[in-house]
């Protein structure tokens, strides 16, 4: 559909593949689908969840939130309910909010948050526009935070640029009629995104090693936002992260799923025996906004 090449698209971002939904295949079908998974995996029942929090840009009906409606396909009595609009960053914002929640004992009786990533950005790629369309896949992933008598969730280095606020944007509901999908489009200068992320968001991320009293060393993994692996690489590079960290380089499968990316990757590393539970890990996301989120966590 561009003048490319998957040879030209790989180089540049690391991307092979990547999945994009169904038409049966939702942001609420993927979230439960991913919710349920994470339940299971915590032990935790649904009537234990004292809260849900939702990152998405792609749940496109403005109240309620998608978080209500994922409270109710997974049969959650009553837990308290919100979405977030942090794109890229928007796990690493949803597991700081998480984590504040548990420690100020706002989670129900049990201690428990159920938090989602989750996108369908297919229906809101630009197929005309050669830079961003190979870039977005679908997806979502979830995880629980709980209360622990072991901290395993470091300090959140977050934060914004609000002079770049214009970089990466998606369209109005008002310019949407015009676009094939009939969803709104997402605009991006790559170029602005890829030098900010090369440069500040790599010193935030050392921010996020120092803050949790470790050294690059006593890392063992790096789990980035699946956004480019030119980007990955630079981070590595400007942490001097030896060898013996395992970097997730999950985006060669999956694409750019936004929100979803961290916990997808996550999910496929400890699957496939790449990271094992108790290990820990740095987790940085970053985009629209642009914003940024990143700790070193313990993995589950």
């Amino acid at each position: 559909m561009i003048d490319s090449t998957p040879e030209w698209i790989e180089q540049r971002t690391g991307i092979r593949e990547r999945r994009w939904a169904t038409k049966d295949e939702t942001v609420l079908s993927m979230a439960t689908d991913a919710g349920r998974k994470a339940l299971d995996m915590a032990g935790v029942k649904p009537e234990q969840v004292g809260a849900i929090i939702v990152s998405t840009v792609s749940h496109h009906i403005p109240s309620p939130g998608l978080s209500d409606y994922l409270a109710e396909e997974l049969g959650c009595p009553a837990p308290a309910t919100f979405d977030i609009s942090a794109a890229c960053a928007g796990f690493c914002y949803a597991l700081t909010l998480a984590e504040s929640i548990v420690r100020a004992g706002h989670a129900g009786k049990d201690g428990f948050v159920l938090i989602v990533g989750v996108e369908r950005l297919s229906d809101m790629t630009n197929m005309d526009d050669r830079g961003t369309d190979f870039l977005f896949g679908d997806g979502a992933g979830a995880a629980v935070v709980g209360p622990s008598d072991t901290p395993a969730i470091g300090p959140a280095v977050w934060g914004s640029k609000p002079a770049n606020v214009k970089t990466i944007e998606i369209q109005s509901w008002t310019e949407a009629d015009k676009n094939p999908t009939g969803f709104p489009l997402i605009q991006m200068d790559g170029h602005t995104v890829f030098k900010w992320a090369l440069s500040e968001v790599a010193d935030h991320a050392a921010e996020a090693i120092d803050a949790a009293g470790i050294t690059p060393e006593q890392l063992d993994i790096f789990l980035p936002h699946q956004a480019n692996d030119r980007i990955t690489d630079a981070i590595i590079r400007h942490l001097h992260l030896p060898d013996s960290v395992s970097v997730c380089r999950d985006i060669a499968e999956m694409g750019n799923t936004s929100a979803a990316s961290i916990p997808i990757a996550m999910d496929a590393m400890i699957r496939e025996g790449r990271a094992k539970s108790g290990q820990t890990a740095l987790i940085i996301g970053f985009g629209a906004g642009l914003v940024y989120a990143g700790r070193v966590v313990v993995l589950p």
